[in-house]
């Protein structure tokens, strides 16, 4: 376990010292969740272009739950292990760029990572048939957040990459319920 640790740190200092001051405005905006709200429009608009309003209001109900599950999983997580953030341990911190506004506790696993793997494979798989490359497209941009809170100091490789699996298996069962949801209520 020690030498996943090591090379855990090793890898959070190479990719957070890419870094400089010029880029750290972009990647504060790329982790504020105010940022994706084009995004989550443009989503709504296709979603409700698929399914009508039935559908768009069970679709949202699926993605509330799907959000909270990601994001209580991730709490369960982080206090259940108790791994310190980069940004809060000793021996790391002092080696790494921290720019976010803060640096909370635990880290294990990346909230953000996961709601938004969880969000990309959810409504990736639910568009696809319609538009062949929001997957692509979907998954880029969660893993753009994935590495922003790298970037910002404040989670390990190993956080965002368990983020990117929780999220991703949740987004795929959230999706399996949705389709149920969407017959049972002849959506």
């Amino acid at each position: 376990m020690e030498v996943i640790n090591q090379l855990d740190h090793d890898l959070f200092l190479w990719l957070n010292n890419w870094g400089n001051e010029s880029w750290d405005g972009f990647w504060l905006i790329v982790t504020s969740k105010w940022s994706s709200i084009p995004i989550y429009a443009i989503l709504l608009f296709l979603i409700y272009k698929k399914y009508g309003v039935k559908g768009t209001l069970i679709t949202l109900v699926a993605v509330a739950l799907l959000i909270t599950c990601t994001d209580q999983l991730a709490n369960l997580f982080k206090h259940g292990f108790e791994r310190r953030r980069p940004c809060g341990q000793e021996g790391i911190k002092e080696l790494a760029r921290f720019i976010a506004p803060r640096c909370g506790r635990y880290g294990f696993f990346s909230a953000h990572a996961a709601s938004s793997m969880a969000l990309a494979i959810f409504v990736g798989n639910m568009l696809r048939d319609r538009y062949k490359w929001i997957v692509v497209v979907l998954i880029f941009w969660a893993v753009l957040i994935g590495y922003s809170r790298i970037y910002l100091g404040v989670h390990y490789p190993g956080d965002v990459l368990v983020g990117f699996i929780v999220g991703g298996i949740l987004g795929y069962i959230f999706r399996k319920l949705q389709q149920l949801a969407l017959i049972k209520f002849n959506a």
